[in-house]
């Protein structure tokens, strides 16, 4: 469960900006968010709203980034750079990330400072009593060319952690040492449709992925037909066939490849799924990151939620977050979007703004921050007369 998380010379975004997934005592009491086991109340849906190149996507790639550094760093290769890009002013200076969670009833803090050559400091820390204690400490050391570390229970045999290399996460490289905690946060459910240098777009590949997933799971091969259908896209089943191809190296390789039915006078069409329309194929493979962190928990960070798609269907989309029994271990969805209808879908405390200044610098602040918003004003009204402040001036 994720509760903020915090960036700094991340491309665009130069000074440091805290994002809080918190909210007040006085949002609304609906199934827009939840209360933790620790009694923290929680958004399920966070948007970023703001202009074309004001720095949405850059926010939310940070996620990602850190969501691949915590997972598969170790695999880098030893001399592979981290995929890190600083802010034109800052070249010098080094990224800072930091997240706060919630886990096995504790509130977690996990902090980076990096660049691209290297780690400067890993840390994790726990809040097992009133106040936060390190789990692990990880900082450069100039002068002997190597890590401090330090640990209290982490469980990672010393002489392996100063074995890390430079360009991989302590945590990372723990996990594939069976570390039980290591392997308990990296196992949080993450899904996204950013790599960590932007987002993905609609390929066979990316086709041909989502359908190995729901091939592998029937339950979410039946949810995602289910939405299909009920989202008027003119199917009536989703098939997923397995076939053999011949790749371009001459090696034979098995994949999934989907078909839209269609049904007409009660005659089946069966046609590829690349041969539906953009919106039908951006929703096949949109569902297929969202109703993973739907079934069993877990934070969708996704760029562009409606792209492809008509406006309307937002609310399905978000509706799919905020029922209870669609949404039983609350999820989280992090998301941009253009639609600016979004508004009335969500209260003050649950959208972010960003904007970019003219020395390329991004700024993003929730919109509760605003002072003189009442819970009352219409959000969408007010935005669109300039009221708040990242909207495109033209």
């Amino acid at each position: 469960m994720l509760k903020s998380f915090t960036v700094r010379n991340f491309q665009s975004f130069r000074e440091q900006v805290v994002i809080s997934l918190d909210l007040s005592k006085h949002t609304p009491d609906d199934n827009r968010s939840f209360v933790t086991p620790l009694g923290s109340k929680l958004t399920k849906a966070l948007a970023i709203i703001g202009p074309n190149a004001s720095g949405k996507t850059t926010l939310i790639k940070s996620l990602a980034f850190l969501d691949w550094f915590l997972r598969h760093s170790f695999q880098s290769k030893v001399e592979a750079p981290i995929p890190l890009l600083t802010h034109f002013d800052a070249v010098n200076e080094t990224f800072e990330f930091e997240i706060e969670f919630e886990m096995d009833g504790k509130d977690w803090r996990y902090r980076l400072v990096a660049n691209e050559k290297r780690v400067y400091s890993e840390s994790l820390y726990c809040k097992f009593t009133r106040s936060y204690s390190y789990v692990f400490s990880r900082e450069w050391n100039p002068k002997l060319e190597n890590y401090d570390i330090k640990q209290n229970q982490f469980g990672f045999l010393q002489k392996e952690a100063e074995r890390v290399r430079e360009n991989a996460s302590l945590l990372s490289t723990a996990a594939q040492y069976q570390v039980p905690l290591a392997l308990k946060i990296c196992s949080m459910q993450v899904c996204t449709n950013m790599h960590v240098m932007g987002r993905h777009n609609i390929d066979d590949m990316q086709i041909f992925g989502a359908s190995a997933l729901y091939y592998g799971n029937e339950h979410l091969r039946m949810a995602m037909t289910k939405l299909l259908k009920g989202w008027d896209l003119g199917l009536s089943d989703v098939r997923i066939e397995r076939q053999t191809i011949t790749n371009l190296n001459g090696d034979k390789e098995e994949i999934c490849i989907p078909f839209g039915v269609h049904s007409v006078n009660g005659v089946e069409h069966a046609i590829m799924l690349k041969q539906e329309s953009s919106g039908t194929q951006a929703a096949y493979l949109l569902l297929s990151r969202l109703l993973p962190v739907l079934k069993s928990g877990g934070i969708a960070v996704i760029d562009e939620l409606e792209a492809d798609l008509h406006p309307h269907m937002l609310v399905p989309i978000l509706d799919l977050f905020f029922d209870p029994e669609n949404n039983p271990h609350h999820a989280q969805i992090i998301f941009t979007c253009h639609s600016i209808e979004v508004l009335n879908l969500l209260h003050k405390a649950q959208v972010v703004l960003v904007e970019k200044d003219e020395n390329c610098t991004s700024s993003a602040w929730r919109l509760d921050d605003v002072k003189g918003i009442r819970s009352d004003d219409n959000l969408y009204a007010k935005y669109m007369g300039g009221s708040y402040g990242a909207i495109p001036q033209l």
